[in-house]
């Protein structure tokens, strides 16, 4: 996925802090959710982790659809507090990378008032396709926009036959009929 919006303006260079999210009723971020005998979680990029969220890989497929991890803990860096990068871990295995976006300025040419929040990234391992690992992200993002009071949830996805538009839509978001960066455009009524 590309930066959300055209013209997103970033704020001070912090983490957003401590910072748990419920998903399905159980705790996440540092925390376990327990789904048929596995314990999904999301943690915090650390010193201790970083080298795993560097050599984390999709399927070779999907590369052209989502920007590698390196470019979005980058973009993360940049823009601070606005950013809220995650790992994905199922027991002690890393599984995926998540990056939500919040309360950006979506296209200020266009409406400087409009403001959104979503997920601006997902990458999950080749090996991880297929079991509910991206489902348990998006929960998580979703949870996350709730606690800071959003309504709706926004995405970015590369259109076309490899493109996670069919994945989206099953999770109920709908196309906005707006294209970003070139992305088709989607929301998630969350509120």
């Amino acid at each position: 996925m590309s930066t959300p919006g055209t013209s997103p303006s970033p704020t001070s260079p912090s983490d957003t802090g401590p910072s748990d999210t419920t998903v399905s009723g159980t705790t996440v971020s540092g925390s376990s959710l327990s789904d048929t005998g596995r314990s999904l979680r999301l943690e915090r990029v650390t010193p201790a982790n970083v080298d795993a969220a560097l050599a984390l890989r999709v399927h070779p497929h999907q590369e052209r659809n989502v920007s590698p991890v390196v470019r979005s803990l980058a973009e993360a860096y940049a823009f601070g507090e606005k950013a809220w990068p995650r790992l994905v871990f199922d027991g002690d295995e890393l599984v995926g990378f998540l990056m939500a976006f919040l309360d950006i300025p979506w296209d200020e040419k266009k409406d400087p008032a409009d403001r959104r929040s979503g997920l601006w990234r997902l990458n999950i391992t080749a090996d991880g396709q297929g079991k509910g690992y991206g489902r348990f992200a998006v929960d998580a993002v979703r949870e996350e926009l709730r606690r800071h009071g959003e309504q709706r949830l926004y995405v970015t996805w590369e259109p076309g036959e490899d493109g996670p538009g069919e994945f989206y839509r099953r999770l109920g978001f709908r196309t906005t009929g707006e294209v970003s960066g070139g992305q088709t455009v989607g929301v998630l009524d969350i509120g």
